[in-house]
């Protein structure tokens, strides 16, 4: 016998809780339940999926932006080789040179002294005015318990 009404309206099955449905609250959280790990599982294969995707493209991308860089550095020396054959024609070879070498070790000095004084106002490395934003709210919150 199914779960439908007798013949004296009473129900054959477990009770329910519309018209025409068979399943009861505690049906379905216990089908819920056993489905509910299995839909995680597969969730966390298709982001693990789609992670190594994208980790793939990342990795790509960073290897493109390593060869560019290097390819832009390679320019670089080879400018700073014209610089020092230009000078060459109006200069010994060995002052060409160490005029060329001061000017890129002063253009570094400049550019250390530039990036120390953007890495001091950095730290520290905690977001100050959070933290200050935090202590207030916690402080609020104890005076309003008081």
């Amino acid at each position: 016998m199914s779960h439908s009404t007798t013949a004296h309206g009473s129900h054959a099955g477990p009770p329910r809780d519309e018209p025409g449905d068979d399943t009861t609250v505690g049906a379905l959280v216990h089908r819920l339940s056993e489905q509910v790990p299995d839909l995680i599982r597969s969730e966390m294969r298709l982001a693990q999926a789609e992670l190594a995707e994208k980790g793939k493209k990342a990795g790509l991308g960073v290897g493109l932006f390593s060869v560019a860089g290097l390819l832009g550095f390679l320019g670089l020396a080879t400018l700073v080789a014209t610089a020092v054959l230009a000078l060459d024609l109006v200069l010994p070879a060995w002052a060409a040179a160490l005029i060329v070498a001061a000017v890129l070790l002063v253009g570094a000095g400049i550019a250390a002294l530039v990036g120390k004084k953007e890495a001091q106002q950095a730290t520290p490395a905690a977001p100050e005015r959070a933290v200050a934003g935090v202590k207030q709210d916690v402080a609020t919150v104890k005076g309003a318990r008081s």
